[in-house]
């Protein structure tokens, strides 16, 4: 099998409702998407949605670098993923959104190749998930509260809160939730790097009777040796989420001591490829792994749930992005359903195509 044309598009859609974090205010997705045709007559689908913040990359660079790669695997077999992804990855150690459209295509080839759907491709089975839901960060708790009955009104039983205010705010935005749930609903909270390392000491023992399953990112991302410290002081897990972009991050942060729980992104990991790779190494260290998510349209998202039902090691499910568009511009894929119920199409590789009419047309790379 031979790739014959890469096209590639922007995908710009606004959110119903914007989230409010450490890192900043984010209200619409400007995600890149990568149509691979080959000469079997077999086309394959990725999406990147880069976040500049953490991933370093963004729409314009995306769609750059996507021109450059397409040249590069253009006329190659897209089922050889372990060498395209090496050619790939030996020219950018940055730009990780646009390198996990790439590999997400050549999945979703192989997939439709071998007339599996990913998650069984990769050795998996269906299982149930269900994903949290993200609670912004509001400026009162009163607003934190209206937010959570928006979302205990949608039937979810698992939330994620923002949190990384200055001092000992958070607190009573995490206490007023955990006391108008009760025990049954599971909270985690993410800080994304907004505390240094004595308020993450402060907050996270503050909340220690809240029964919280565990923070995300409490400090800086490169601050391993403090995230070490942070997880022997505390009682509370600790998730890392922009400290780890691939498994050389994932084996250092295992040597230190530093995390209990890792989030996988196929936008930081640069695709399934490497994070399968991060899985492995945290499974090896008797780590659970966690999927999580940026902008991504439902179609991303379907790759991130195949990889889930292929690796049960991955026990969290953060992945609610798809309930934030305006509109959807996927075809089949995952449907997302009352209380956060993600349910996995039948159909070969991810199961998922993209409605053209949604997409500005950028570029093509055709085998002459």
């Amino acid at each position: 099998m031979k790739i014959t044309k890469i096209e590639i598009f922007k995908l710009n859609l606004p959110f119903k409702l914007s989230w409010k974090i450490p890192l900043g205010v984010i209200d619409k997705a400007a995600n890149v998407v990568i149509k691979i045709s080959t000469d079997k007559g077999i086309m394959g689908w990725g999406e990147g949605s880069p976040f500049s913040q953490i991933t370093g990359d963004s729409q314009a660079t995306n769609i750059e670098t996507a021109k450059h790669l397409a040249a590069i695997v253009m006329g190659k077999n897209p089922l050889a993923i372990e060498t395209r992804m090496a050619e790939i990855n030996v020219l950018y150690l940055a730009e990780p959104s646009i390198r996990s459209a790439f590999d997400m295509a050549f999945y979703d080839i192989l997939g439709k190749s071998a007339q599996l759907p990913l998650y069984a491709l990769l050795g998996g089975e269906k299982r149930q998930l269900r994903t949290d839901f993200t609670i912004g960060m509001q400026d009162t708790v009163d607003q934190t509260l209206v937010e959570l009955d928006n979302l205990l009104s949608m039937g979810f039983d698992a939330i994620k809160m923002k949190v990384g205010r200055s001092g000992l705010q958070d607190v009573a935005h995490v206490k007023a939730v955990r006391d108008k749930v009760g025990d049954d609903i599971l909270i985690k909270i993410d800080s994304n790097q907004g505390w240094g390392y004595q308020t993450a000491c402060a907050n996270l023992k503050a909340m220690e009777s809240l029964n919280i399953q565990y923070s995300e990112q409490p400090i800086a991302a490169w601050d391993y040796e403090n995230l070490a410290r942070l997880r022997q002081r505390v009682a509370m897990p600790i998730c890392v989420d922009e400290s780890v972009f691939d498994d050389h991050d994932a084996i250092k942060l295992i040597q230190l001591g530093a995390a209990d729980y890792f989030n996988i992104k196929l936008g930081k990991s640069g695709g399934i490829h490497t994070a399968l790779r991060i899985n492995a190494v945290a499974q090896a260290a008797g780590n659970k792994c966690m999927i999580g998510c940026f902008a991504e349209s439902r179609l991303a998202l379907s790759a991130c749930a195949h990889l889930a039902c292929a690796r049960p090691n991955i026990e969290f499910i953060d992945l609610d992005s798809g309930y934030l568009f305006s509109q959807d511009p996927v075809i089949g894929g995952m449907q997302s359903g009352q209380g956060g119920l993600i349910t996995l199409p039948d159909a070969a590789g991810l199961g998922a195509e993209f409605d053209e009419s949604f997409l500005e047309w950028v570029h093509t790379e055709q085998r002459a």
